[in-house]
């Protein structure tokens, strides 16, 4: 069954389509690592190495949506091999971010060689072996319904890709399956990019202030370095807290269960705790999330509070608007 694919005549959308261009992305990163001296440019290739290193979504999308699916046609093979493939480079990236930092440039253009042999390989084995197959193997449905669990992990592509099946402009979309990309209508000037989307800084400030929410975020260093200013807050707060300690913060009786908290989300056997009490007649509803990032560092915790009385005494449902 293995064949040449022709790209040109699978939809933009399609996964198979979006792994070629990834495939091309990386072969461009892989040229400007290359071309790139760790010991005298030393950031700018770490910025390319972690740019690479989002090969892991690649990794994810295949395991998570591509190899199930394989797997009930009856095509184990890419599960119990390729999946080891990518373990082996997952610790070769692992492996080569801490030469990076521990600036052992040597060890470094050595094992990058290693990396990037490794990864040549895959892609000559996705493209003559994997690719041509799962096409054989897969129906248009099967595919329809990879796409949809790809939207969740995402992609190496510095935008989303073309919706797949394509859409027609006039019909309704949900909005999780909506994946146009749209001329923007509004000007990014002085708005910064976040996840999705943009803001300025006065948007993020009033969507923080809006929420019905207490929000407080502690650093890794156990410092206070931001707080929503609610127009109700559950519990009050002053602009003194910001660069304090978070064990002043709470009151004697509380503090050794924040500092407990504290300590497991640092060690990493927690990510959540919650709480609720009685607070001058209300039902507040306090949580508290360990805050990790990409590579599953600890940066801190987020506490959240709410007052949750009204919101525990719903019932039913309500789907009219009850204004006049």
């Amino acid at each position: 069954m293995n064949e040449t694919i022709d790209i040109s005549s699978l939809p933009q959308g399609h996964p198979v389509s979006i792994y070629f261009r990834e495939k091309e992305l990386i072969k461009q990163l892989i040229e400007e690592l290359q071309d790139t001296d760790p010991e005298a440019e030393t950031q700018k290739y770490y910025n390319i190495f972690n740019q690479l290193s989002e090969i892991e979504r690649r990794f994810e999308r295949k395991e998570n949506q591509l190899f199930p699916f394989l797997e009930k046609r009856g095509w184990n093979g890419p599960s119990q091999g390729m999946w080891s493939f990518h373990d082996n480079l997952r610790e070769q990236f692992r492996l080569l971010r801490k030469k990076i930092g521990d600036r052992d440039f040597e060890v470094v253009r050595t094992d990058s060689n290693y990396l990037i042999s490794g990864i040549y390989r895959l892609l000559l084995v996705e493209e003559n072996v994997l690719f041509p197959n799962s096409l054989e193997i897969l129906t248009e449905e099967d595919w329809k319904d990879v796409r949809k669990g790809e939207e969740e992990i995402g992609w190496m592509l510095p935008e989303a890709p073309a919706a797949f099946p394509e859409q027609k402009e006039d019909e309704y979309i949900h909005p999780s399956q909506d994946h146009t990309k749209r001329e923007l209508s509004f000007s990014l000037e002085n708005t910064a990019h976040y996840d999705e989307g943009y803001m300025t800084v006065d948007q993020v400030n009033l969507l923080l202030r809006t929420m019905p929410l207490d929000i407080t975020y502690v650093d890794e260093n156990d410092k206070v370095i931001f707080y929503n200013r609610g127009e109700e807050r559950v519990f009050p707060r002053s602009a003194g807290i910001i660069g304090r300690e978070v064990k002043f913060c709470h009151p004697p009786k509380s503090v050794g269960t924040v500092l407990r908290i504290l300590e497991e989300f640092r060690k990493g056997t927690q990510n959540e705790s919650s709480f609720w009490i009685n607070f001058k007649g209300r039902l507040i509803y306090i949580r508290y999330f360990a805050v990790r990032d990409n590579e599953k560092n600890y940066r801190g915790v987020i506490e959240m509070s709410q007052d949750i009385t009204d919101i525990k005494e719903i019932e039913g449902e309500k789907r009219l608007l009850d204004w006049d």
